[in-house]
């Protein structure tokens, strides 16, 4: 695309990210002047977006369901030639006046000239057009004779003879749909008409009627008896052919008697394929119509009055050569009603027919055709209205979130971008940051590179029970409570709500206080892990210890030993043995620590505790700071079928504002309901803290200042005396059980 230079563009810091600003109508004019790498987006799909679909539909100038920049140019170049001001196109306004469109482009007197068709159609006051007007083409063109599609309706004359071949051509060659919604015809149906009306006559005029009016009567009837009469005559031959044959080719009384204790009235279909009369030794057919199978007999009876009166009527029966010679003098007949032409027309009769073609109105119905064509351009620039209204208000909102993303990074729910779907209740947060997905696996494969924390989600409407899927992007908050299956509600930018469920989550970090405790977290998850084992370990031991006394005593006393349910001790035994070797290597863990940093100050000691919180937590925070400022949307875009062209980045500061938590007010009221505190809980905290205490002031020699004369310093004191002084001289204190060695 070909880039004119010289407009000089402002921009500004988007998002972490420079993107160009459109403030102006003038920006707006200029857009074909911005080089297309420095769009934040060059492609979007037309589905899925929150914007009018008439609108997404109108700038997919191909139709090939997808927004490209080229588009988005031609549209703007379009709009600017039509309107006298381009910053009408900020106000994102749905009216206009006819003072607002230009005439001194091409486009714009088009658009003039049919939006005050438009006025003058729906009469409307103070030359203003909305968007309700132009919606309803049938309302523009309702009291209109001509509207510039090339179809005309009965309404488009005063001649009441036009009229009726107008309504006669819309009754034998079909309605087309005329713009002010009634039914009419073009000139492709008036042509039809007559020609089918020329066609018809003339086939009429070239009819060969052998047996006058009752011509069509013997026809059908003679062609609905033919394959009977014929059955009749081959069955007199095999009878004259062998004698014998005679009782096997007529009906039987067992086939008589097999019907009837049958309704014979509703039997036809069954007796009608018994012979069409018994067979006769002279191989003629009676004319006798009570000779003739009561199936048949209606069917015969006609012939009977007609041709057999006709030809035969000095004779009670003909032979197989009378019955051919009717169908050799019908074939001319039967040849001109297969060589038909015109049919079409034939429903009008030859009366209302012959004189449709003696008016012959043809060529005045065609100029009133011509007439309405002459229209056309003016009529179709109805539509360009209804463009210019739907971009007038819809054009600016694309733009802030095609060439920059404004609409994305402006807090506000009114200012949502065209691709949120609404918010997310869930786990006391909302998420308004929600896409709309089609093929949740093929998405998720791209969106997994975002960074983010994405929820997937089925949500199925309460009201009408459509479904759609959902991903939504968690950005604040923790994870503790997110799992797959769980419920939730989701809002669409309508207000509407939707049952929603968890179906998929694609894990990242949400928050730098997430990954502080995260480490911490797993640590209590591996230490219950291992309470959880070794308390299953104890509790086996126990009752397979138990089942054994409990068999040999049986064994012993002779008597089947006896189901016995686990006694709930072992668990406990087995909890608090898993408890006492945690808290032991908890303990050895404290003491070698404490062991090796024994003499420090207070702040030396505060130091060193922030140091292992830091050596434990940081690499979890580092690693979560430097994924959270990367986050990015793009890629969740990209999967949606965007072809996005910069960094839409998610950092923490914005995130927060796009996954809100629930706050709430400082309760003073004591909950009623509130759980106790378990009593060995506490003091299991008590005694650690205790033990703690003690080996802080063991190792610091600060239990001499309680009157204990215990301590490292004291202990080595000890050992030091009881080392130098010779065995005979040695002091009491060397006896003493509470010397240490080390």
């Amino acid at each position: 695309m070909e880039k004119r230079k010289g407009y000089k563009w402002q921009f500004a810091n988007i998002g972490g990210t420079p993107r160009v600003c459109i403030k102006s109508g003038e920006d707006i004019a200029h857009l074909g002047e911005l080089d297309q790498k420095l769009w934040t987006v060059l492609s979007c799909p037309i589905k899925g977006l929150e914007l009018d679909a008439k609108t997404l539909e109108m700038l997919d100038i191909d139709n090939d369901g997808k927004i490209r920049v080229p588009e988005v140019v031609e549209t703007a170049e379009w709009l600017t030639a039509v309107l006298k001001d381009n910053n009408l196109l900020l106000k994102k306004s749905d009216k206009i006046t006819l003072d607002d469109i230009s005439q001194e482009t091409e486009d714009g007197k088009r658009v003039y000239a049919s939006a005050k068709r438009i006025i003058e159609n729906l009469g409307l006051k103070d030359n203003t057009i909305t968007i309700e007007n132009t919606a309803d083409s049938i309302a523009i063109f309702s009291k209109t004779r001509f509207n510039g599609d090339g179809i005309i309706t009965a309404d488009s004359t005063d001649d009441a003879d036009l009229k009726a071949t107008i309504e006669a051509c819309i009754k034998t060659m079909g309605a087309l749909p005329d713009r002010s919604g009634a039914d009419g015809v073009d000139t492709e149906k008036i042509e039809a008409f007559y020609a089918n009306c020329t066609d018809w006559t003339a086939w009429l005029a070239q009819t060969a009627q052998p047996y006058g009016d009752d011509t069509a009567a013997v026809v059908a009837n003679y062609q609905a008896l033919n394959e009977k009469v014929t059955d009749y005559f081959m069955r007199c031959k095999l009878a004259a052919f062998d004698g014998n044959a005679t009782d096997a080719l007529n009906v039987s009384a067992e086939q008589f008697a097999a019907i009837s204790s049958k309704v014979l009235a509703a039997g036809t279909e069954e007796i009608s394929a018994y012979p069409l009369a018994r067979i006769a030794n002279d191989g003629l057919l009676p004319l006798d119509l009570n000779a003739i199978n009561p199936a048949w007999q209606a069917q015969f009876n006609v012939l009977i009055n007609t041709c057999f009166k006709a030809d035969f009527a000095k004779k009670k029966a003909i032979s197989e050569a009378d019955w051919r010679s009717i169908g050799e003098k019908i074939a001319p007949y039967t040849a001109w009603l297969a060589d038909k032409k015109g049919a079409a027309v034939e429903e009008l009769g030859i009366d209302v027919v012959s004189k449709i073609l003696a008016d012959n109105r043809k060529a005045e119905l065609l100029a009133l055709v011509e007439q309405d064509k002459a229209l056309e351009s003016e009529a179709n620039a109805i539509h360009e209205v209804d463009k210019l209204l739907h971009m007038c208000r819809d054009f600016y909102t694309m733009l802030k979130n095609f060439v920059t993303l404004n609409d994305f990074y402006t807090k506000g729910f009114d200012t949502m971008a065209i691709f949120q779907a609404g918010t997310l209740y869930i786990d006391q947060r909302s998420c308004d940051l929600c896409l709309k997905v089609s093929d949740m696996d093929k998405h998720a494969a791209m969106a997994s590179f975002s960074g983010m924390f994405l929820i997937y989600c089925d949500c199925r409407s309460k009201r009408n029970n459509d479904t759609m899927k959902i991903v939504a992007a968690m950005t604040n908050g923790e994870v503790n409570n997110l799992t797959v299956g769980k419920n939730a509600v989701f809002y669409d930018r309508n207000g509407l709500d939707w049952d929603a469920t968890v179906t998929k989550i694609i894990e990242n970090p949400i928050s730098i206080r997430q990954a502080f405790w995260s480490p911490y977290r797993r640590i209590s998850v591996w230490i219950e892990n291992m309470i959880n084992k070794r308390a299953a370990e104890k509790d086996a031991k126990f009752m397979e210890e138990t089942t054994a006394k409990l068999e040999a005593k049986a064994a012993a006393d002779g008597e089947k030993p006896a189901a016995t349910p686990p006694f709930d001790i072992a668990k406990f035994a087995g909890i608090f043995a898993a408890i006492g070797m945690a808290l032991g290597m908890i303990g050895t863990a404290l003491a070698t620590v404490a062991k090796g940093i024994s003499g420090f100050t207070w702040y030396q000691y505060l130091a060193i505790v922030l140091g292992i919180i830091v050596v434990i937590s940081g690499p979890s925070m580092i690693m979560a700071w430097l994924k959270l400022r990367k986050r990015n949307l793009a890629q969740v875009l990209n999967a949606n079928g965007w072809a996005v062209n910069a960094d839409i980045l998610v950092n923490i500061i914005f995130g927060a504002t796009l996954t809100k938590i629930a706050k709430y007010p400082k309760v003073r009221v004591k909950d009623p309901f509130a759980e106790k505190g378990v009593v060995w809980k506490r003091i299991l905290w008590i005694v650690i803290l205790l033990a703690a205490i003690f080996a802080g002031l063991y190792f610091t020699n600060k239990l001499e200042r309680f009157g204990l004369p215990y301590g490292k310093k004291a202990c080595t004191e000890k050992v030091e005396k009881c080392t130098e002084a010779p065995a005979a001289e040695a002091p009491a204190v060397c006896t003493d059980s509470t010397a240490v060695e080390e």
